[in-house]
C-alpha cells in the first residue's frame, strides 16, 4: 500500500511516523527546513513514555516526485488546500482515495447526502469549486483527526495526546477502501474506526473548533478558563446552540448536549486553541473551515445564527488587522 501525507505538519508528521513503522510505503509533501531535516536525518517521534523513534521517510516538496498512490491523506488547513489542488495531482491516479484529514466543514459535505440539499456546493469552503472539479468527490473518505501535535523542531514531533482517525464513507456505505485503510492505520498502532455516519463526528468535533477556538484567539483564554468563566461560557454556549439546530435539520445527531461538551472542553485544562496559537505565531488563521462555513450552512438552512454572526465579525476583523486573513 502506497500511502503519502500532503503537509506533513505536525498531525501529517506523527501519522506518517507511525505508518514508516510498518509495511506501508509511506511519503511525505512537506516544505522549508521541515522537508529539509526529514530529508537529511528522516522523522523523529517523541511519545510519552516510549524512547524517541527515529524512521527513514521519502520527503518532497513535489508530487511529482512520489507518482500515484493508493491513499493521499491530506492533513492541511482547509484554506490551504484549493491552492494545491493542480500541483497534487501527480498523486492521483485512476483508484487513488483521498483521505480528508482537515478540521471544520468539509467541501464535501453535501455528496451523496440524502436530502433537499444533496450536491450542494460551498463557497466558504471551495471557492471556484476548485476541490470540487480538481478533486472530485468521489474520491473522498472522511476522516475525523482527534490527536493533538505539534514540530518541537523541523524533523520532530511530539505526540501530546489522542490517537484516533474515525474514518466514514460521504454514503456511510462500508467500503473495501476504508476497510484497508483502517487496518492501516490500526497495524501502526492508531485507532480507526469506520462510522456510518461520518458526519456526526464532524459536527461533534466542530461543535467546540466553531466556538471555543475564535473566543480564545479574542480573549487569550485557555480552554479550561473560556469553559468556566460565566461570560465566555455563555457565549460559547450560544454558539454551539444555533450550530446545533442547523446540524440537526441537516440529519445530524449530537450524543451529548452542549453542557457537557463544554465540561469537556474545560477538562482539557490549561490549552490553547489552534487558532490563538496561529494568532501568536503569525500564520493564516483557520476561519472559514471553521466559523464562516457554519453562517453559510445557517443561510442556506433558514436558521439565524446571531451569536455566530457576532464573533465571527469579531475575530475576522482581529486577523484582518494582524493579516492573517
Amino acid at each position: 500500500m502506497k500511502v503519502c501525507i500532503f503537509g506533513a505538519g505536525a498531525i501529517g508528521g506523527y501519522v506518517a511516523a507511525k505508518l514508516a513503522q510498518t509495511d506501508v510505503d509511506v511519503s511525505v509533501i512537506a516544505r522549508g527546513p521541515h522537508l529539509a531535516a526529514m530529508q537529511e536525518k528522516g522523522l523523529t517521534l517523541l511519545e510519552d513514555g516510549r524512547d524517541p523513534i527515529n524512521v527513514p521517510v521519502r520527503a518532497s516538496d513535489n508530487a511529482a516526485d512520489l507518482g500515484p498512490q493508493d491513499y493521499v491523506f491530506i492533513t492541511l488547513k482547509a484554506h490551504s488546500v484549493p491552492a494545491v489542488v493542480d500541483t497534487m495531482q501527480p498523486l492521483i491516479g485512476a483508484e487513488t482515495t483521498l483521505v480528508s484529514g482537515v478540521n471544520g466543514v468539509p467541501w464535501w459535505y453535501f455528496h451523496k447526502l440524502d436530502g433537499p440539499y444533496e450536491g450542494t456546493r460551498l463557497r466558504s469552503l471551495d471557492p471556484g469549486n476548485v476541490q470540487w472539479n480538481g478533486f472530485g468527490p468521489d474520491r473522498v473518505l472522511g476522516c475525523v483527526v482527534y490527536p493533538a501535535a505539534e514540530v518541537v523542531t523541523p524533523g520532530t514531533i511530539k505526540h501530546v495526546e489522542g490517537n484516533r482517525f474515525s474514518l466514514g464513507e460521504p454514503d456511510g456505505s462500508k467500503t473495501d477502501r476504508a476497510a484497508k485503510f483502517s487496518v492501516a492505520l490500526s497495524a501502526a498502532g492508531l485507532r480507526a474506526p469506520v462510522r456510518p455516519r461520518i458526519r456526526d463526528e464532524i459536527w461533534l468535533k466542530l461543535w467546540g473548533n466553531l466556538s471555543f477556538n475564535p473566543i480564545s484567539a479574542l480573549t487569550h483564554s485557555t480552554l479550561d478558563v473560556l469553559c468556566t468563566n460565566p461570560g465566555t461560557r455563555s457565549v460559547a454556549r450560544g454558539m454551539m446552540l444555533e450550530a446545533q439546530e442547523i446540524a440537526e435539520k441537516l440529519g445530524v445527531r449530537f450524543p451529548v448536549d452542549v453542557e457537557k461538551r463544554i465540561d469537556g472542553g474545560a477538562a482539557v485544562g490549561a490549552h490553547k486553541t489552534s487558532m490563538w496559537q496561529d494568532l501568536e505565531l503569525s500564520r493564516p488563521m483557520e476561519i472559514d473551515a471553521l466559523v464562516t462555513s457554519v453562517q453559510e450552512l445557517g443561510q442556506l438552512t433558514g436558521i439565524a445564527t446571531p451569536t455566530i454572526d457576532t464573533v465571527a465579525s469579531l475575530i475576522k476583523l482581529r486577523a484582518k488587522v494582524a493579516g492573517l486573513y
